[in-house]
């Protein structure tokens, strides 16, 4: 099914939402007073990479079964909450590895306009040139 037969599922997307979001993760770190007793951010950040890694695997198959799922009937619904899980995830490793949103967009928007057959072939030829073969 298409964004075209669900409308609701259509929003223009907004780099501030992310933005704002980002910032509140950002505000979960310890270091920043997050609390792990009261935040379930600030707990995955406290437990560390395998939690949130963890988190973000779990997330990435449940987008799967969503997918394979909109292939026989399923909710389109049910695919976009379980990417906006994934994406919530995956915002949390940026955060603790200090990147941002921002620098994932710029990397989409380097992009933008390359097929991704030239992007791969240029990926192995600048691996084969670092090996020196």
């Amino acid at each position: 099914m298409s964004s075209q037969e669900h409308p609701k599922l259509s929003a223009t997307p907004s780099s501030d939402t992310l933005a704002r979001l980002a910032g509140v993760i950002e505000s979960r770190k310890a270091t920043l007073g997050g609390d792990p007793e009261s935040s379930y951010v600030a707990r995955l950040l406290h437990k560390g990479p395998e939690a949130f890694l963890k988190k973000v695997g779990e997330e990435a198959t449940e987008v799967v079964m969503a997918a394979k799922d909109l292939d026989h009937g399923g909710d389109p619904a049910k695919l976009v909450n379980e990417v906006a899980d994934l994406w919530f995830h995956c915002m949390i490793a940026l955060a603790h590895y200090d990147l941002k949103p921002a620098d994932v967009l710029a990397e989409l928007e380097r992009r933008e306009g390359t097929s991704g057959i030239e992007e791969k072939a240029l990926r192995k030829a600048l691996k084969r040139e670092g090996e020196g073969l």
